[in-house]
This record gives structure tokens, C-alpha cells and sequence, in this order.
């Protein structure tokens, strides 16, 4: 599949994008990520190793499109949960460590 990254083309091919990740060790996925094989790997890292390219010339965005393309399973940023805005009373009964009455 010809894909761009970095205003570069690119050939890539599932089982030549395994091939590549072979005998790699995962960093820390803190981010975006891609599961290939049985790792999970940051997006940039798996940028970084296909393109040979500085990971400051693409975006995460960019390596996600075309690893979604190619099927393997990508993980974007998971989205925090809602927090429950107290009032100052609230606030108060929370750290002493006495339910809050409404």
C-alpha cells in the first residue's frame, strides 16, 4: 500500500511492517499505539523504524492512518473520564473525610 508520511511515499505491506518490528523492544506507550504481533508499540516508534525517518518529521496522526490501513490495531488516546465539579462545601467535607450533603 503507497501511503505518504513526512511529504515522503511509501510502500509499505503488512507483513513487511512485521518484518521490521522483529527483534525490536517496545518503548513505554504512553500515547497512540499500535499492537504488532504481540507488543504494543508507540506510534512514533513504529514511524521511526518503517520510515527511518527523525520522529519530529511525521505526526502520530499520519503513521496511524497508515497502520489502520494496513490492519493492525491501533489505540488513540483514551479520553479521561468527566470529573464531578464539587462546591466549596463539597470540597471541604471531601478532605475532612465526611459525606457531602446537598
Amino acid at each position: 500500500m503507497r501511503c505518504v508520511i513526512a511529504r515522503f511515499p511509501f510502500d509499505l505491506t503488512k507483513s513487511g511492517v512485521l518484518e521490521s518490528m522483529k527483534g525490536i523492544k517496545p518503548e513505554q506507550a504512553s500515547g497512540e499505539s499500535v499492537i504488532i504481533g504481540r507488543r504494543t508499540y508507540p506510534v512514533k516508534q513504529v514511524g521511526q523504524v518503517v520510515t527511518r525517518q527523525d520522529r519530529r518529521d511525521f505526526s502520530a496522526g499520519e503513521v496511524l492512518r497508515a497502520m489502520t490501513l494496513l490492519g493492525f490495531t491501533c489505540r488513540g488516546l483514551s479520553a479521561a473520564a468527566p470529573t464531578r465539579v464539587l462546591n466549596p462545601v463539597q470540597q471541604a467535607s471531601a478532605m475532612l473525610g465526611a459525606p457531602a450533603t446537598n
